[in-house]
């Protein structure tokens, strides 16, 4: 096995990394692996609805990246409290296992005193709470398989991306995730930071060689062209969450206002408004100005702003209006 040093922080690169050496490069050794972190960011499963995972308010207010895997299962939060190991393996495994790959990382955590169990379907435990999650997929005659490990998560920013816009609903969420989720620094032996808890993970897995790649100018800049053509792109974060019904609901001093949308592939195919406010445009003028825009704030706010709104509805400003919406 060989190891790949990403010292990225940007989730797009790291991913269109791990693709780029499934897809195109082709190096002598049958594994590699590599040991990675990002900036905060919400990574949603290949077939999962984005726009149904995440709080896109808020992840949008707050600069929070958002990827979609070319793995399946379910939606984390991840940020630089947590960590991404990736295993690459050449060969057709006729089928996924979770516990060929899982297995090296326990060990390592066992040797710097963290009791960590495989749960059996794609968790890692310590005292039956989570602390990482993991994918698989088979690519190219490639296996990949890729995880988590939430060292020193802030645990109220990952309730905060991933649910509804409500304080109750945060709050409970939060005692929610703390009574099932951990962090491994709160099990360590003796405290270390981020960079040494690496440092020991990498040497056990890789069983204390040093055999390493080093990425070439040309590797990172075809990496980078990745990235921004296929990992960044809202077509492949967005517009592959498939058709779904949304409701949202706005209570203000004007009045009770709610929108009824239909999207499709990202995209706004329809659009009613009910109500009990107080409105001098016809409702249908609204609905028209979103109709076949991509569903995000940034869109809508600009198909909204087309229409000089401020002083449309009773006691209902442009903020609150665009905050019901998206």
């Amino acid at each position: 096995m060989i190891y790949i040093e990403n010292t990225s922080l940007n989730p797009y690169f790291s991913f269109a990394l791990e693709y780029y050496l499934i897809t195109e490069k082709q190096l002598p050794e049958d594994e590699i692996f590599l040991f990675w972190r990002t900036e905060p960011t919400v990574m949603i499963g290949k077939y999962q609805n984005a726009l149904e995972e995440i709080n896109d308010k808020y992840v949008n207010e707050h600069h929070i990246n958002v990827v979609r895997r070319i793995t399946g299962g379910g939606t984390i939060y991840t940020d630089m409290g947590g960590w991404q190991f990736s295993f690459i393996t050449r060969g057709d495994a006729e089928q996924i296992d979770f516990a060929k790959y899982i297995e090296p990382v326990i060990k390592a955590l066992n040797q710097i005193g963290v009791k960590a169990e495989f749960n059996s379907r794609n968790d890692l435990t310590i005292g039956n709470k989570k602390f990482s999650g993991n994918a698989q997929c088979k690519h190219h005659g490639y296996t990949l398989h890729h995880g988590s490990l939430l060292f020193n998560t802030d645990f109220e920013q990952m309730i905060r991306c991933i649910t509804a816009d409500d304080y109750k609903i945060i709050s409970k969420g939060i005692k929610s995730v703390r009574e099932r989720v951990t962090n491994i620094s709160e099990h360590l032996l003796a405290p270390m930071d981020g960079p040494e808890f690496k440092k020991l993970m990498v040497e056990s897995i890789m069983n204390g060689s040093t055999r390493e790649y080093k990425l070439t100018s040309a590797d990172i800049q075809r990496i980078e062209e990745i990235s921004q053509n296929k990992f960044q792109s809202w077509q492949w974060n967005y517009g592959k969450s498939p058709k779904f019904n949304i409701t949202r609901t706005g209570r203000f001093d004007g009045g009770k206002m709610e929108f009824k949308l239909d999207v499709n592939n990202g995209i706004i195919e329809s659009c009613s408004i009910y109500g009990d406010f107080f409105g001098s445009i016809d409702t249908s003028v609204l609905c028209d100005a979103l109709i076949g825009i991509e569903y995000n704030q940034k869109s809508i706010k600009e198909a909204l702003e087309q229409l000089n709104l401020e002083n449309s509805f009773y006691d209902i400003n442009f903020e609150e209006l665009l905050g019901i919406i998206c």
